[in-house]
């Protein structure tokens, strides 16, 4: 016999973290996956590019190298080398936070546009002061420490260098944690998407134009426009670590 107490107590969470409309999602993404249906649910967000440090001087001990070529990328990086091939081939680089040789976390950028490595959707930034930010990651021993902020500081500044404003990405509605984090910097949600699928066929509804999309296979990629050139900034930094 189901547990119905701890179904509603489990519910009453996912409610509590994300509100009904995403919990209820989630709750129906869990279903649909037993019968071999991934249902992924996405935040389009737009980040302001920041003057202020959030590190605030720490993670000093952190060495912060550009990767532009896959030979700069490491063997041991936690992703697939071909993922990774596919991502330089794009124009696409990598900031990698470093402890002495052990890669503390690294994070992607792109200019331009970006074709998606988890569903088939080419996201297209037609503002020339903005870029992707994709694969945000932090190795699990230096997660309590400042290496997210400090791969963010040298991240912003990298971007004023080249004159970037905003940083856009997705975020999954479901990852609580990323979308405190990203509320912390600053990041605006600029649209949303969810996509349906099954074996090759691939069913997306979109808060951008063409709003509902059909793929049937490699050869039909959705194409996302994300504009930030109607975004005025706030002009309050954000309070990140704070």
């Amino acid at each position: 016999m189901p547990d119905h107490s701890n179904m509603i107590a489990q519910l009453r969470q996912y409610v509590a973290q994300m509100g009904w409309w995403d919990a209820g999602c989630y709750c129906l993404s869990r279903v649909l996956d037993r019968v071999g249906i991934k249902m992924h649910k996405y935040d389009f967000m737009a980040q302001p590019v920041s003057a202020e440090a959030w590190a605030r001087g720490r993670g000093s001990k952190l060495r912060i190298a550009l990767a532009t070529t896959l030979a700069e990328v490491p063997d041991d990086c936690p992703r697939p080398r071909d993922v990774l091939a596919g991502r330089i081939a794009q124009g696409a680089y990598a900031l990698q936070a470093w402890r002495e040789e052990q890669l503390a976390g690294f994070i992607w950028l792109v200019h331009g546009s970006y074709l998606e490595d988890e569903v088939r959707v080419h996201y297209h930034l037609p503002s020339g002061d903005t870029v992707w930010d994709f694969d945000v990651y932090v190795a699990p021993d230096f997660r309590l420490g400042p290496a997210y902020l400090r791969l963010w500081d040298e991240a912003n500044a990298l971007l004023r260098e080249r004159q970037v404003r905003w940083s856009c990405s997705r975020i999954s509605s479901f990852n609580v944690a990323s979308r405190q984090a990203h509320g912390r910097l600053g990041a605006r949600k600029i649209g949303g998407a969810v996509f349906l699928c099954a074996g090759r066929w691939q069913l997306c509804f979109s808060s951008q134009a063409p709003y509902v999309h059909l793929s049937s296979g490699p050869g039909s990629c959705l194409q996302l426009t994300l504009d930030t050139r109607r975004l005025a900034s706030s002009g309050q930094p954000a309070q990140a670590g704070s």
